[in-house]
């Protein structure tokens, strides 16, 4: 479900990397084959069950996915990972994993419907199949590759029964079975609520394995997938603690999240569950071996973004395993927010107030407590989009030892976090955390200066500033294809925009952040800019756009500090066009670049490259 990122990790035990060696020599079979030969794996039913076999021997998955340090995970116990996409670091990670003794279940991204990718589209659809196609036939004989993961969530969140996108998924599994029949071929689902599992059974026959990415659920899914007509073999490819979506606000509307040493007792429970389902579950990925600001800065990660083990990744070393590291994470047993009787964790602004913590550590080693107060993301969607990391106010702690701390709540009202960090001095921590209301009038939060130029559309770029999350008007007539290669100006890609109703507007806004509208902190300062330069054609020639910087007015708390448009009739070869920003406030730019079409009698498309501000 969620997106992914870098950490550098410390090392378990010698004991822990004794026991994984032995037991990827058992499940893993033949990890010693040379690069660029493939090991064949198979699907098989026997007597008991469904099992995978790697080279001729019995697999099964214990692994995790996230960008965490590998060697730390493979030194845990685990024998594979899992990724969500094909790109530039796939053939290295492909490698390091073969170095490592870990194989690899390699995730081909497929377009979501909500990010504008139109499954009844002929452009689209064909140009994906090229991409799998090309997946494939690159990485088909990595000795790394387990299986074939095609997409991942890309029905959506609602009932999943778009037969458009089954009979593409069936169509995908058998290609790849074409190209590379020495892997099976997975898709990976959000839960199986709806008609998903339904859907695979009945739609797509050549889909070996149904991957579900469960959090609250997982502990019943075993029970569920088969009472929702599952025969299938399955691999449960995301699990953790319950998901942000699937925990009750509290009484200021915030969400409560659990510790660290709460959500490892989750993970061991799913763990267990699904594992004991030796006749349909093929293994599972723990989520997310690294660190993930979603919600929280902890909410999924079972590291810190220093490196540091959270009791999640000790525990999963000792399912793996069988054998507790020798020196374990620390444990939390309560946070607790010094109150008035009947207070909800509610205060004034610049209010003093205590908090008090209770850590131990299972060696009795000492511990250091480190405290912090940031901004509460108030972002709680599911789809595991990019998140701003919110602000942090290191003034408000004024005096703070292992057990308590003391604190200076800020002058401005809204949800804010308290965070309490433990560490012990083996790479182990914990973490745990209480939202805190501030009654009192909001501050609109300054924006981040940006570094210019700075791109907006162009080639793939590693750390997108804006995101064109925010479609308009007629939406759903709207077909906007990030990576066309039809004529790109410049790289091999370019986006191209088609508009299919002859009348009506529409519009889409590339924003930071991604899906607000300005109710939340978030935006760039690009003050320096002079123009917003870009490269635009008609597919015919003649088609009117508007293109804009800016388009939130000053009725929202955290609003584009400038609006500027211009209209062009477009040209049928490339044309430079820039919006002239001197003289403008550009403190704050939600709203980093839009474009709008009215209809204009006929469906229009129209071609975008090389946005960005100078």
């Amino acid at each position: 479900m969620r997106s992914l990122f870098l950490c550098v990790l410390m090392c378990l035990s010698l004991s822990c990397r004794d026991v994984h060696a032995e037991t990827n020599a058992l499940l893993a079979g033949s990890n010693s084959v040379a690069q660029g030969e493939a090991v064949t794996v198979r699907l098989t039913q026997t007597q008991t069950g469904w099992q995978l076999e790697r080279s001729g021997r019995p697999f099964r998955i214990q692994g995790a996915g996230g960008d965490g340090a590998r060697e730390l995970l493979a030194r845990s116990g685990a024998n594979s990972i899992r990724t969500w996409g094909v790109g530039d670091s796939t053939a290295s990670l492909l490698d390091e994993a073969q170095r490592l003794g870990l194989s690899v279940t390699v995730g081909i991204w497929l377009g979501h419907e909500r990010h504008g990718f139109d499954y009844s589209d002929y452009g689209q659809v064909s140009q994906q199949i090229e991409q799998v196609r090309s997946a494939v036939r690159q990485f088909r004989d990595h000795p790394a590759v387990l299986m074939w993961s095609i997409g991942n969530e890309m029905e959506g969140y609602e009932k999943g029964d778009n037969p458009a996108i089954w009979s593409h998924i069936e169509f995908l599994a058998r290609e790849v079975k074409r190209l590379d029949p020495n892997h099976p071929v997975m898709t990976v689902v959000a839960e199986i609520g709806g008609n998903r599992v339904v859907a695979i059974h009945k739609l797509c026959p050549s889909v070996d394995v149904v991957g579900v990415n469960s959090y609250g659920g997982v502990v019943s899914l075993p029970e569920r997938y088969r009472k929702a007509g599952g025969t299938k073999p399955y691999v449960v490819t995301e699990f953790g603690p319950p998901g942000v979506w699937e925990i009750k606000r509290n009484a200021f509307n915030a969400v409560e999240e659990w510790s660290s040493t709460a959500k490892a007792d989750f993970y061991k429970r799913g763990y267990k569950a699904v594992h004991a389902d030796q006749e349909l579950c093929l293994g599972s990925y723990a989520f997310t071996w690294g660190a993930k600001q979603e919600a929280t800065a902890t909410w999924f990660g079972m590291l810190l973004p220093d490196g540091k083990r959270l009791a999640a990744a000790d525990t999963m070393a000792e399912l793996w395993t069988g054998q507790s590291p020798k020196n374990r994470c620390p444990g939390i047993e309560s946070l607790r927010v010094a109150v008035k009787v009947d207070s909800v964790r509610s205060f004034a602004p610049k209010s003093q107030l205590s908090a008090e913590l209770q850590a131990v550590d299972p060696e009795k080693d000492n511990l250091r407590v480190v405290w912090q107060l940031t901004e509460d993301s108030q972002n709680y969607v599911t789809g595991g989009d990019v998140q701003v990391s919110p602000e942090v106010f290191p003034d408000a702690i004024t005096s703070s030892d292992n057990n308590s701390v003391q604190l200076t709540l800020p002058e401005w009202g809204g949800i804010y976090r308290l965070y309490a960090y433990v560490y012990d001095d083996h790479g182990g921590a914990a973490v745990a955390n209480v939202p805190i209301k501030v009654d009192g009038p909001k501050r609109i939060r300054p924006a981040r200066k940006a570094e210019l130029p700075l791109t907006v559309i162009g080639e793939p770029l590693e750390k997108p500033a804006y995101f064109g999350a925010g479609w308009m008007g007629e939406s759903k007539s709207i077909v906007m294809n990030e990576q066309s290669t039809e004529r790109p100006h410049s790289g091999e890609t370019c986006l191209k925009v088609e508009y299919s109703k002859p009348d009506g507007w529409a519009g889409v806004v590339w924003q930071n952040t991604p899906g607000d509208w300005g109710d939340l902190p978030g935006g760039l300062d690009l003050t320096g800019a002079k123009r917003l330069v870009f490269f635009a054609r008609g597919k015919a020639g003649g088609e009117t756009v508007k293109f804009s910087v800016g388009t939130i007015g000053p009725d929202k708390p955290y609003h584009d500090t400038a609006r500027v448009s211009i209209k062009v009739a477009l040209k049928k070869d490339w044309t430079r066009y820039e919006i002239d920003l001197r003289k403008k406030d550009l403190s704050r730019l939600k709203s980093g670049f839009v474009w709008v079409v009215a209809g204009q009698g006929r469906p229009i498309a129209f071609y975008l490259d090389d946005v960005r501000f100078e």
